[in-house]
């Protein structure tokens, strides 16, 4: 592999970790259960963000890593082997965390989701008072 292309695939994967383990930003669960909404969103055509076939290739390289059919095996090359499963798992990985920011910053933009993004926080006004209430009425 080009050394060019080690470098995007680290950098990209780096890029990943740092959205990911950002303070206040969604969990590994949330991106998790964002995966079967984002799919259904594509297929439907209501989300443009991404393409079937970029989800195709992800579920590729899911696949990929799990199976015991490998291009370079770990049993013959050592080390070695095991080069070809880390360029997958981390470009897996860096799609898996950029698509589901898209996916779920798009989901709170358009109040689409499990409930997230869908409530606007404010302040309840009392209309006897015409000021704000410490307490919501019923």
């Amino acid at each position: 592999m080009a050394l060019h292309s080690k470098v995007a695939t680290f950098k990209s994967l780096a890029t990943a970790v740092r959205i990911a383990t950002r303070p206040g930003g969604p969990s590994m669960v949330e991106r998790a259960q964002a995966m079967p909404r984002l799919v259904r969103a594509v297929r439907s055509g209501e989300y443009t963000g991404t393409s079937f076939g970029r989800l195709a290739l992800m579920l590729g390289a899911a696949g990929y890593l799990v199976s015991p059919v490998d291009l370079l095996p770990e049993a013959l090359l050592g080390a070695f082997g095991l080069a070809d499963d880390a360029v997958v798992g981390s470009w897996l990985a860096a799609q898996l965390v950029t698509e589901t920011e898209d996916f779920l910053a798009w989901e709170r933009s358009t109040g689409r989701g499990s409930g997230h993004g869908a409530t606007v926080p404010g302040e309840v006004v009392d209309d006897d008072l015409g000021g704000a209430s410490s307490s919501p009425r019923a």
